[in-house]
């Protein structure tokens, strides 16, 4: 059962802006609260890697290469992960995938969702 499922991918040019949407519509509001969120990517030929995370106290971490450009965030009441992405780069190209870490030491991954930065 897909318990993640993100939107929001495209095609942008360089300098534009995106943002990602992760919904978790089976988690139950207390799962999706205490949960760890995040968003990693995997470009062609290399390694999936994180990107942004952020727990149930709102904490953030990110990725060297994103801080500064890119914003992770969480609704709990719509049980939504948002990823605002701005000054994109070609770099940035790259299936972007979420991922939860539950209370109950589950992980679990979304689908992904294709970015493409391109001119």
């Amino acid at each position: 059962q897909v318990q993640l499922v993100e939107s929001g991918g495209g095609v942008v040019q360089p300098g534009g802006s995106l943002r990602l949407s992760c919904r978790a519509p089976r988690y139950i509001s207390s799962t999706f609260w205490g949960s760890t969120m995040g968003w990693y990517r995997q470009a062609p030929g290399k390694q999936r890697e994180l990107v942004a995370t952020i727990d149930s106290a709102r904490s953030t971490n990110y990725a060297d290469f994103v801080k500064g450009r890119f914003t992770i965030s969480k609704d709990n009441a719509k049980k939504m992960v948002y990823l605002k992405m701005d000054s994109l780069e070609p770099e940035d190209t790259a299936v972007y995938y979420c991922n939860s870490q539950t209370p109950s030491g589950n992980t679990h991954w979304g689908q992904g969702t294709q970015v493409t930065v391109s001119s």
